[in-house]
């Protein structure tokens, strides 16, 4: 990814992508001379911050200016920048991070789909660098990355204590270049070594199939800027098929924007029911969105939705609304559990910080960060059975539908 909201978009993400893929105090310092010893603090703008201890910080700076060989060839203004880094680092919150003027360029540049890298959104997971899921026809994909695949090293670069911001710079890169990731997969017992050209990322979005059996499938890849409308076109299809089954496939989907999540629960769901709840702790009252009511289905409907630990974020308030409401039963593996609110705010005209503002809870109050959803029916996907091609989540969710 990732997702993030207020942009209210979980970019969730931070795709790679690369995905994943969706910002303070600042302490202005441009004013600082730049020879001479500093002690003092311009632009105090947080009462809180001038009732710190600074000294510290400018112990520090003066003694760069005096030792450190390379100290003239950095600037004021990159100091700055580090020391806001440093700041947010601070909150050992793997989803916040300060982009400076070239990292921000290409985080926005991410967001609206202009860049090239692998194709992959990832996470921070027990505190190690984590595969959320590849992106249907990307690189990564190709290069048979799985959910759940733990990045070891980037090329030569160890990850441990890389921030994922950093782990998506890594990896990036221009179209046609080469990155080598050293994974560890569950039931392999020695790391692998992967290696994958990079290209143009496309993010795919959503398709669908009128299975022989009478099964209407609906793949969704991600929520994208147009997945609403995109699904509104695939719930046309699904009516005029004649068919009352119906399968929602979210497995590998990272997230995305939280609007559309809302909207596409929407068409299951009466209107003003919950579909998540953004939970900002004592700060703040918490903010409820709730089903728009397009509500179509009566309840002959029988509806299965299909999730696994690439389903994260945006996925996880579909699945969860739709579980909570008793109006799905949900199939397949525990969900990755990325259920925090990221916030984009300009800090200067060419810088962002994207912070955490809030977690989601799902409409019966349950947290979805780290702890994911538990599926109704709690199916295995095995190195066995992607050997055999056999897929026993699909088959358990089309014995559902037809019994």
């Amino acid at each position: 990814m990732p997702e993030f909201s207020k942009m209210r978009r979980n970019i969730g993400i931070a795709f790679i992508v690369i995905l994943s893929f969706l910002f303070g105090i600042y302490v202005g310092l441009r004013n600082y001379p730049e020879i001479g010893k500093v002690t003092g603090l311009l632009n105090k703008e947080n009462e809180v911050a001038t009732k710190a201890d600074f000294s510290p910080f400018w112990r520090a700076w003066n003694t760069i200016d005096e030792k450190y060989p390379k100290a003239g060839k950095i600037t004021n203004q990159d100091r700055v920048y580090g020391a806001i880094s440093g700041l947010v680092d601070s909150l050992n919150d793997p989803y916040s991070v300060f982009f400076t003027p070239e990292e921000a360029k290409s985080f926005e540049d991410e967001i609206a789909g202009n860049f090239s890298g692998v194709g992959m959104e990832v996470g921070i997971k027990d505190k190690v660098l984590t595969v959320i899921a590849p992106l249907k026809n990307t690189p990564a994909y190709r290069a048979n990355i799985k959910p759940g695949d733990k990045i070891l090293k980037i090329d030569e670069v160890v990850t441990s204590g890389l921030g994922i911001e950093e782990a998506i710079k890594l990896m990036r890169g221009e179209k046609d270049t080469t990155v080598v990731l050293v994974i560890a997969r569950e039931g392999n017992k020695e790391p692998i070594e992967i290696k994958i050209v990079r290209a143009i990322i496309e993010i795919p979005t959503l398709d669908t199939e009128f299975r022989k059996d009478g099964i209407f499938v609906i793949r969704l890849y991600s929520f994208s800027a147009n997945s609403a409308n995109l699904f509104r076109d695939a719930i046309k299809s699904f009516v005029e098929s004649g068919t009352d089954k119906l399968l929602l496939d979210l497995r590998g989907n990272p997230g995305g924007y939280l609007e559309a999540a809302v909207d596409i629960t929407s068409w299951f769901l009466p209107g003003g029911k919950v579909v998540v709840t953004e939970d900002y702790g004592s700060d703040k009252n918490p903010e409820i969105f709730r089903s728009r009511g397009y509500d179509v289905f009566n309840d002959k409907l029988k509806f299965v939705v299909l999730i696994d630990g690439g389903s994260a974020s945006a996925s996880e308030i579909v699945a969860g609304a739709l579980q909570d409401h008793k109006r799905a039963k949900l199939v397949g593996e525990k969900s990755f559990g990325k259920g925090s609110v990221q916030e984009a705010i300009k800090i200067t005209p060419d810088t962002l910080l994207k912070i955490t503002v809030a977690k989601w809870l799902t409409p019966n109050g349950n947290l979805i960060e780290q702890k994911g959803l538990t599926p109704d029916y709690l199916v295995e996907f095995t190195k066995k059975d992607l050997e055999s091609k056999k897929d026993p989540q699909l088959e358990k969710a089309v014995e559902l539908l037809l019994k």
